[in-house]
């Protein structure tokens, strides 16, 4: 008997009602863990009334009071980490040291927000005309709505609804029906720190309730996070439906190392950045530049050894370094790219495709995969494979390589490895990547910065959380006033010059 996982709205647990479920696995195993409540087009315009009735009063409390109530939250997420992170492992399977630094990114954005009467400070001109004083306001949009990814159960949801909820919005996650439990316990911790009923609220399901949420008028912002294609199709759908809107797509990171780098350095980012959380990352590093056939050679030399002495197994194995993958059909689709890699040329220096872990048969494991000789016409080499195979693609000067980086599609994040100032100013100042490293494997910015890429990674104007987030979960209203004087100027027909 598997347990059934429902939807939270209202600050309840709200059974379904569509008649609908999808499995839930535990990717270690390959065991049904889960029974999950798809929602349904009237369950998600229901939960939008709700989140809707909230927003008055949310919105009129003042910000030190909604940061008190973010500041109690982050105390819950602080005492119960190690909770949180067994419910990511045994969804999405990644390993739990990896599922508590996701958490801790997470917090991070929540501690961010908690500044929200500084955040929300605005500008004041005075006398901008003859008794005339001019200012700012910037105002909640209200109902917002958050659709997020498998990779980052936690993590991505608190780039979203933290920094919403400190600007006054009411907000309704979906999250994946892939590992859709963590959310629900954020939404009870929520509760617990003093969130009123109906400002934060969990609908779970599938493209059903995705569309719902898209073409509700009565959600007035919409953020995502997926694969590219999947993103172009929300921010087209929402923004035709009157809808602010930041997608944020797929990836397909380079990372340069020079012929001076320190390549130990190198080869550990290289095997954290491309085999961490089993390459399920939007910011995982997948392509390895080394420029020259010496700096080539020299890679290939320290990190085989590596990538074959990987230590995968369940996440929960204090040992492992790296999980499964998330499902039996991601499993195969991985799999394939290895396969179209071997069919295209590309040399298959270490296979994965043949891990089998004793006690887990069943479970959706694949080993470290490496492949050299990668040109840029490969499928392994455009697309994103979100799996841990990374290609090594030899560029004979930094100019070529920095080239394949600019003519990419995706530009999401990238990494250089050199020693050489003027190598490093020149490929940040220059690249077209929306993040970029020198020397760091994955520049994931801090809290305080915003998070989002270039190209056919992002569409939208604003980036994730940070500045960028203020900015995009409110609205500016600027106020221009006089008050009575006793003075008559008279009509005035001509455009006002505040004189």
């Amino acid at each position: 008997m598997t347990r059934p996982i429902h939807h939270s709205i209202g600050g309840q647990l709200v059974a379904g009602r569509s008649g609908r479920t999808a499995p839930v696995y535990n990717p270690a195993t390959g065991e049904q863990s889960g029974t999950l409540s798809l929602a349904s087009a009237a369950e998600v315009r229901e939960a939008v009334a709700i989140a809707s009735a909230a927003h008055p009063a949310w919105a009129a409390t003042p910000p030190l009071r909604r940061a008190r109530i973010l500041n109690a939250f982050l105390r819950i997420l602080e005492e119960r980490t190690e909770e949180l992170a067994a419910v990511i492992t045994a969804e999405h399977g990644k390993v739990l040291s990896d599922a508590r630094g996701e958490i801790q990114r997470g917090m991070e954005v929540v501690e961010f927000a908690t500044a929200a009467p500084q955040l929300l400070k605005t500008e004041m001109t005075e006398n901008v005309g003859t008794r005339i004083d001019s200012y700012a306001l910037r105002q909640p949009l209200g109902v917002v709505a958050g659709i997020t990814p498998f990779n980052f159960p936690a993590m991505v949801p608190m780039w979203m609804f933290p920094v919403a909820l400190a600007c006054g919005n009411c907000f309704i996650l979906k999250p994946s029906e892939r590992d859709p439990s963590a959310a629900l316990l954020l939404a009870a911790w929520l509760k617990e720190a003093g969130l009123p009923d109906g400002v934060f609220n969990v609908v779970q399901g599938d493209r059903e309730a995705v569309e719902a949420l898209l073409v509700d008028p009565g959600i007035a912002a919409v953020s995502f996070v997926g694969s590219t294609p999947i993103a172009r199709a929300v921010y087209e759908t929402a923004t035709r439906h009157g809808k602010r809107c930041q997608a944020l797509g797929g990836a397909k990171n380079h990372m340069i190392i020079m012929p001076d780098a320190d390549l130990d350095q190198a080869v550990d980012a290289l095997m954290g950045a491309a085999y961490g959380s089993a390459g399920e990352r939007c910011m995982a590093v997948s392509v390895a530049v080394p420029v020259g056939e010496a700096t080539a050679g020299a890679l290939l030399e320290r990190l085989v050894p590596k990538v074959r002495a990987l230590r995968i197994g369940p996440g929960t194995d204090p040992e492992a370094e790296m999980g499964p993958l998330v499902t039996r059909q991601h499993l195969d689709k991985v799999r394939g790219y290895v396969d179209a890699g071997v069919a295209e040329g590309a040399q298959l220096v270490v296979d994965g495709r043949d891990f089998r872990r004793q006690g887990y048969e069943q479970g959706y494991f694949i080993g470290g995969t490496l492949f050299d000789h990668v040109t840029t016409e490969m499928k392994i080499y455009r697309e994103e494979i979100f799996g841990p195979v990374l290609s090594i693609a030899r560029a004979p000067d930094y100019a070529t390589a920095a080239g394949w980086i600019n003519a990419h599609e995706f530009g999401n994040g990238t990494a250089i490895f050199t020693r050489d100032g003027d190598a490093a100013r020149d490929f940040a100042h220059q690249i077209q990547v929306g993040m970029v490293g020198i020397n760091v494997p994955i520049p994931v910015p801090m809290a305080f910065h915003s998070f989002g890429g270039w190209k056919a990674s992002l569409f939208g104007d604003h980036h994730m959380h940070g500045p960028e987030g203020v900015r995009f979960y409110t609205r500016l209203k600027t106020i221009t006033s006089r008050w009575p004087t006793g003075i008559r100027a008279g009509a005035e027909f001509v455009m006002p010059t505040m004189r």
